[in-house]
C-alpha cells in the first residue's frame, strides 16, 4: 500500500505541483486548503505524512501542528514563504520534524519527504532496548520508561536521545548529531539539535534517571551515565 500525503497549503497551484510529484513518486496524496478543514481531513484520512503551510485560513499552520501533536506523533513538514530563523525553530518547538522554503524545490521536496518517513518508520535495521538504572529507551516501540512511567517521545527526540544513549558519556558535536540522526543531507541549523536537546530534557526533568543530557560547552552533547561505587 502506498503511503499517504496530507498537504495542507492555501495555494492551489502549488498544491497541485506538489501532488504531481509525489504521484510520480508513488504517494498517494490529499489536499486541504484551509486549516481547520485540513485537521478534520487528518483525523479522517490517518496520512503517514503531513506538509503544512503556515499562513492559513481557518486555523494557521502552527495551531494545526499543536492539535495534531496532541493527538499524533507522524511525520510534519512546515512550509513556510520566510527563511528566517524563528519560524524555522518555533516549528521545531511545536513538534514539526522539518521544514521547506518557498519558492519549493520539487526534487528536495521529495528527498526530505522520503528521509523524514524513514526515520519514522526504520527499516532494514536491527533495532534495540537501552537499559539504565532508571531509565529504559525502547527503539522497538519509540517508547521511554523512567521508573514506572512511560514517556512518549516523537520519533526525532527519540532517536537522538537513543543514538546519543548508544554511546555513553561520549562527547558529539552538533554537526555530527546532524549527520548521524538526521542524515548527511540534512540542510537545516545545528539550532535543530539544540531544540531537540531541550524538548527531551523538559520531558525527562521531572524524574530522577542515572542517565543525563549533559551540554559540553563549545563542544556539544553527551548521555552521561555515572557508575555507582
Amino acid at each position: 500500500m502506498n503511503q499517504k500525503i496530507l498537504v495542507i497549503e492555501d495555494s492551489e497551484n502549488l498544491c497541485h505541483l506538489i501532488k504531481l510529484y509525489l504521484k510520480k513518486e508513488g504517494f498517494e496524496v490529499s489536499i486541504s486548503h484551509d486549516g481547520l478543514k485540513g485537521l478534520k481531513l487528518f483525523q479522517e484520512e490517518a496520512p503517514d505524512l503531513v506538509l503544512l503551510d503556515i499562513m492559513l485560513p481557518g486555523l494557521d499552520g502552527w495551531q494545526v501542528c499543536r492539535e495534531i501533536r496532541k493527538i499524533s506523533d507522524i511525520p510534519i513538514i512546515m512550509i513556510t514563504a520566510k527563511d528566517e530563523e524563528f519560524e524555522k525553530v518555533l516549528g521545531l518547538e511545536l513538534g514539526a520534524d522539518d521544514y521547506v522554503v518557498k519558492p519549493i524545490n520539487f526534487k528536495e521536496l521529495v528527498a526530505r519527504v522520503r528521509a523524514v518517513l524513514r526515520r519514522f518508520r526504520p527499516t532494514g535495521i536491527e533495532l534495540n532496548k537501552l537499559v539504565f538504572p532508571g531509565i529504559t529507551i525502547n527503539a522497538d516501540t519509540y517508547t521511554v520508561t523512567v521508573g514506572e512511567e512511560e514517556i512518549i517521545l516523537p520519533p526525532k527526540e527519540l532517536e537522538l536521545l537513543y543514538f546519543l544513549a548508544c554511546n555513553t558519556n561520549k562527547v558529539f558535536t552538533r554537526q555530527q548529531l546532524l549527520d548521524q540522526v538526521w542524515g548527511y543531507d540534512f540542510a537545516g541549523s545545528t539550532r535543530t539539535v539544540d531544540v531537540h536537546i531541550e524538548r527531551i530534557r523538559k520531558k525527562l526533568k521531572p524524574h530522577n534517571q542515572s542517565g543525563k543530557l549533559k551540554t559540553v560547552w563549545g563542544v556539544g552533547y553527551k548521555f552521561e551515565v555515572k557508575n555507582n561505587d
